[in-house]
């Protein structure tokens, strides 16, 4: 889902009627977000859903969550039914009430459309006006998903949900309102005076189209907030005027093995791979904080919101040989490549063509070649990977890999095509999957977290950071949990007393 996007400060205003002025004459309030173009304004691209409309909570400045939408909330014991107690002071910005009715008619919207992945809603039952009640399998939804209009949406067709002219025109009662939108170039929005909340210190947000251009228009100072990639850091904060901001480390780049391939069939063997690669350095080669995690096991983002990360295994090429030695794989010939059985053991890697994909491929081909281990690699496009992935076609799989329950369940659960075979593993994924007691989850990972770093199924080599650069003049930031400037505009304010 489109959540990485291009953020920017630039120098734009628009006059008291909405006209836009010169930007010679541009107040310094004025923040322009710069997304790649018009698919990040859809629904579902936080540029967007989290300046015009509410989620039910939202995570404070020390990572818990707080009340939005909704003001309070309670739980059923076995946490999958919810019922929560609206605020009744906010209203769409046609000056419409908010109720319960908007947040049941979101859900069951969303349930219906096109290549929606919301299906685990069991019933959503509107009790009152500001009171509704969600039973569900997950609670993702309370501060990930923004509600809707029902009075302005319901007679569209759900089908063409994500070509409705509606999220180009936008009426929302978030913390911005819509102002005007010019094709292939902008949309624009102003502070909402009929916020239930405090009006926001930044006047003006203009999300514009800019494509790939983000470092661009950063380094040229036409672009002031960017929110960009991880190995650009040390270029960035060369320049005294940009601070970096580092969201919660909770996905990673790792491989897959294919653990009934006959290489990586030995758990002995998985366990040599990760020994040999140096991923302390891979964290600093690609900038990551000092504070970024090296782990073996899958964290709930509760587990990784408190920074509960089991060690993970050091970098070892010593120990790493004498494993591979053990089990029964050796460079008899001299060639520099082990093999075993008359089996060399070289292996292709498909590799995720994006992010710090290939620069990691080469470090890890070099690391693995050291301990006399030989990697080829394949470049793939993000959807070809997604495919291979789904399929179990590959040896080994350079990719993106989220620990939430659904994907472990894909990747590694009693229906996966990757290989593995656990049925410790199978136990424990399927009874995360019945859970929603978020305790009892964060339980069991800590089960699931030990059979992994016994069986490496995967070796995770680095945390992906969303990264946030601003100009120093923008406060309110902060790591990790007031990273992102998408879902904190009207938290931040300009420093007039720093130049720019």
């Amino acid at each position: 889902m489109p959540r990485a996007l291009c953020l920017g400060i630039a120098s734009l205003a628009i006059a008291a009627c909405g006209r836009a002025e010169d930007p010679a004459t541009a107040r310094d309030s004025t923040v322009v977000m710069a997304v790649r173009d018009v698919r990040d304004i859809l629904p579902d691209a936080v540029s967007l859903d989290f300046l015009c409309f509410l989620p039910l909570a939202k995570p404070n400045e020390h990572g818990e969550l707080e009340g939005v939408l909704a003001k309070s909330w309670e739980h059923s014991a076995d946490h999958k039914e919810y019922t929560f107690h609206l605020r009744t002071d906010v209203r769409w910005q046609d000056g419409i009430p908010t109720t319960a009715h908007d947040v049941k008619f979101t859900l069951d919207l969303l349930g219906r459309t096109d290549g929606a992945a919301f299906s685990d809603f069991e019933k959503v039952t509107v009790v009152d006006d500001s009171t509704v009640t969600i039973r569900a399998e997950k609670q993702w939804y309370v501060d990930y998903v923004v509600y809707y209009p029902k009075h302005l949406l319901e007679a569209l067709d759900p089908k063409l949900f994500w070509k409705w002219e509606f999220w180009l025109k936008p009426v929302g009662n978030g913390p911005y309102r819509f102002l005007r939108h010019v094709p292939e170039t902008l949309m624009e929005f102003e502070a909402n005076p009929d916020y239930y909340g405090a009006k926001p210190k930044i006047e003006r947000v203009i999300l514009k189209f800019v494509g790939n251009a983000w470092l661009t228009e950063l380094l040229a100072g036409n672009v002031d907030i960017a929110s960009g990639d991880p190995a650009q850091v040390a270029r960035i904060v060369r320049d005294p005027r940009f601070r970096a901001y580092y969201g919660i480390p909770y996905g990673a780049v790792a491989i897959y093995w294919r653990t009934d391939h006959p290489l990586f069939r030995d758990p002995r063997v998985r366990r040599a791979l990760t020994l040999a690669i140096d991923r302390p350095e891979l964290a600093r080669r690609f900038n990551l904080p000092p504070e970024s995690p090296i782990t073996d096991a899958p964290r709930t983002f509760r587990q990784a919101r408190r920074g509960e990360f089991p060690e993970a295994l050091p970098y070892d090429p010593d120990e790493a040989r004498r494993l591979l030695d053990a089990a029964g794989w050796v460079d008899s010939d001299g060639d520099g490549v082990r093999e075993h059985a008359g089996l060399p053991f070289r292996f292709t890697a498909k590799v995720w063509n994006e992010r710090a994909g290939p620069q990691l491929a080469v470090y890890v081909q070099d690391y693995l070649r050291r301990v006399g281990v030989q990697m080829e690699v394949v470049m793939l496009e993000d959807a070809l990977m997604w495919k291979n992935l789904v399929a179990g076609d590959f040896e080994a799989l350079l990719f993106r890999h989220q620990p939430g329950p659904g994907a472990q369940r894909r990747d590694f659960g009693r229906e996966n095509r990757t290989g593995y075979r656990s049925s410790a593993a199978f136990d424990v994924i399927d009874r995360v999957m019945a859970t929603a007691d978020p305790d009892e989850e964060d339980r069991l990972y800590g089960e699931l977290a030990e059979i992994f770093r016994a069986e490496l199924p995967l070796t995770r080599l680095v945390f992906m950071h969303d990264v946030t650069f601003a100009h120093r003049r923008i406060r309110g930031l902060s790591t990790p949990f007031r990273a992102d400037a998408n879902t904190n505009m009207e938290k931040l304010w300009v420093d007039e007393e720093v130049p720019r």
